[in-house]
């Protein structure tokens, strides 16, 4: 399961030119899906997600979590975190799971999120998918589990 978290300022999510999801400040979080995860990655990756203090505290020092600065979570599924170009141009998606198995662990991954405390909102799996965000610093970390 791989992340890529970023710090923003404002992000809005819309299908078919129709507004979906939408946070002020917080975290987009593109999820991706491997064909090795399995559910017990989930609880991981949400702790991660929900503790990972990239936030400035009073003294201008990344200190606080998503919680912590009254943020959100914009949770956005994207396979394309396991694109393997390593051999030509065009990337391979062999790494990426099925729909089937993906879209129960990026739900798993939401409601966990949610338990922790944190107000998530999230794209549409598998659809197109157009955002604008404001990235904030930029702060952007990868993580995988």
């Amino acid at each position: 399961m791989k992340a890529v978290i970023q710090r923003v300022k404002k992000t809005v999510l819309s299908v078919d030119g129709k507004l979906v999801s939408e946070i002020e400040k917080g975290l987009a979080v593109y999820l991706g899906v491997g064909v090795q995860d399995t559910a017990d990655k989930c609880e991981g990756m949400a702790k991660k997600i929900a503790q990972l203090r990239i936030f400035e505290d009073e003294n201008g020092k990344m200190n606080l979590s998503v919680r912590e600065a009254g943020g959100e979570v914009l949770l956005i599924s994207q396979f394309t975190l396991y694109g393997d170009c390593s051999h030509g141009n065009r990337p391979s998606f062999i790494g990426a799971a099925r729909p089937e198995l993906a879209m129960p662990l990026y739900e798993e991954v939401a409601r966990l999120l949610s338990e922790k405390g944190l107000r998530v909102k999230k794209g549409v799996f598998g659809a197109d998918m157009k955002i604008e965000q404001y990235n904030d610093g930029p702060v952007t970390i990868i993580y995988e589990c």
